[in-house]
């Protein structure tokens, strides 16, 4: 690992089932985009490789391998000269990833996937708890296993699409009593998506959603929290809970955002304009339904 850019964590897709524990789920915010860098280079969908963010990743390759970049479009150069995914890399050559024209975050997945020690059962980097390796530094070495399959080839590869603005659909519950017209609020309401956001929730700043009269000055006591719980601490401004948020917590969740939402969100830039979109309410409760 030669560059890291502002930020390089190992990643696979995650440690779901540990809440009781207090450990979140963890693992690649883009899950797609991790999968099918792994396919790419032969490896299964969940194993190891790198979350990038902002580009700015130079690694040099100490042995023969496969790599491919997936998520949005960003330069991909080895040795200098622009290389389409996925390609091979010989030993001594040097991959860089530039920054992303758009979105935030690409994925580098290695033949053999990055054979990192597992800690419950998962390799990624859990930022909140501590968990997993530490984020990568420059001058890291990334041991890598063997490889368990062929890499596949494709003529062309799409990146991932980040919208000019977010439509982010939300089951609401378990707490939506709290607030005076949940649905109407939501559905009324337009946000950006602030720059404090990171791994562990996207925070929003615009529309502030306003407490059922009841529950004024009310605090709950800690509650099991989801990914995608859309939680509102007491100045309305939404949180919207990403992998590594903590498991319990005081403030009302209003809703939760289904999993299959949660790729955009980890490519939204801040300012990036974002509406909540209400939907029909599952069999099951909203928090019931959307597993950790």
């Amino acid at each position: 690992m030669l560059r890291t850019g502002p930020q390089a964590l190992v990643q696979d897709l995650g440690r779901p089932g540990h809440a009781h524990l207090g450990v979140p789920p963890s693992g690649a915010l883009d899950r797609p985009s991790l999968a099918l860098a792994n396919r790419l280079v032969g490896n299964p969908e969940g194993a190891a490789g790198l979350e990038v963010l902002l580009g700015g990743l130079v690694l040099r390759a100490n042995t023969s391998c496969t790599v491919a970049v997936t998520g949005p479009w960003a330069p991909v150069l080895v040795n200098g000269v622009h290389r389409d995914s996925p390609c091979h890399l010989a030993p001594g050559d040097e991959l860089a990833v530039g920054a992303p024209e758009a979105g935030l975050r690409c994925y580098v997945a290695l033949s053999g996937g990055v054979a990192v020690p597992a800690e419950l059962g998962s390799r990624a980097t859990d930022l909140l708890s501590g968990i997993g390796p530490d984020p990568l530094r420059d001058g890291d070495e990334l041991p890598l296993g063997d490889p368990v399959g062929p890499p596949v080839g494709v003529d062309v590869l799409v990146p991932a699409h980040v919208p000019d603005e977010l439509v982010v659909p939300v089951v609401l519950g378990p707490r939506d009593d709290w607030f005076d017209g949940a649905a109407r609020q939501l559905a009324a309401g337009r946000w950006v998506v602030s720059d404090r956001g990171n791994r562990v929730g996207l925070r929003l700043d615009g529309t502030a959603l306003r407490r059922a009269p009841e529950h004024l000055g009310r605090e709950l006591p800690s509650e099991g929290l989801v990914t995608g719980a859309v939680q509102v601490p007491a100045d309305g401004q939404p949180v919207v809970f990403l992998a590594d948020h903590p498991t319990t917590g005081g403030y009302p969740v209003i809703g939760v955002v289904p999993e299959p939402a949660l790729p955009a969100l980890a490519q939204a830039r801040p300012g990036t304009p974002l509406r909540l979109q209400v939907l029909p309410a599952p069999p099951e409760r909203a928090v019931d339904y959307y597993p950790a």
